[in-house]
């Protein structure tokens, strides 16, 4: 199985919509719009070719040279500018076969060498064992948890807040 991070382009806006419709939103942010149309495609590639490298990396994950998902470490702003937070999903068909560990290695490998970070933060919902196990196998620690602190599909979960620093 082959595992590539890219750029994102506008020439993979057919692609970003196709897996942002058909992706599992269970634990996803509501900021991102559904159903997700070609307006919504160009906005985000536009916002991550002009942030690229400089407020944060911004991969596509492509599995065997299919579309599987999408991951970003975006850097804060204030005094949170040395902190990035980590965010990505990943189809259904992709799930528990390695794919996300290792995107999460490299995307992390990538912010650490292109922005002035000194940790990356994961922010996952109680529930989301998956992405929880991801990131403790890349090194993130669990610091905290947020009680009733995400209001998602008329339910109420937990925020677990992990950190991985540079070291």
């Amino acid at each position: 199985m082959k595992i590539e991070l890219v750029k994102w382009d506008l020439e993979h806006k057919a692609e970003l919509c196709r897996m942002c419709n058909g992706v599992d939103r269970s634990y996803l942010s509501d900021r991102i719009p559904y159903p997700y149309q070609d307006g919504d495609a160009e906005w985000w590639i536009g916002m991550t070719l002009e942030q690229e490298g400089k407020r944060g990396i911004f991969r596509a994950i492509l599995v065997d040279g299919a579309y599987a998902g999408t991951i970003s470490v975006e850097q804060k702003e204030d005094v949170y500018r040395r902190d990035g937070e980590i965010g990505y999903y990943l189809l259904k068909e992709y799930a528990g076969k390695g794919v996300m560990t290792e995107a999460v290695r490299r995307i992390c490998e990538e912010a650490f060498d292109a922005l002035p970070l000194l940790r990356i933060t994961g922010l996952v919902y109680e529930p989301n064992m998956a992405s929880r196990r991801v990131l403790e196998k890349n090194g993130f620690v669990p610091e905290g948890r947020m009680r009733q602190a995400v209001w998602k599909d008329q339910q109420v979960y937990d925020l677990c807040i992990y950190g991985k620093l540079r070291d």
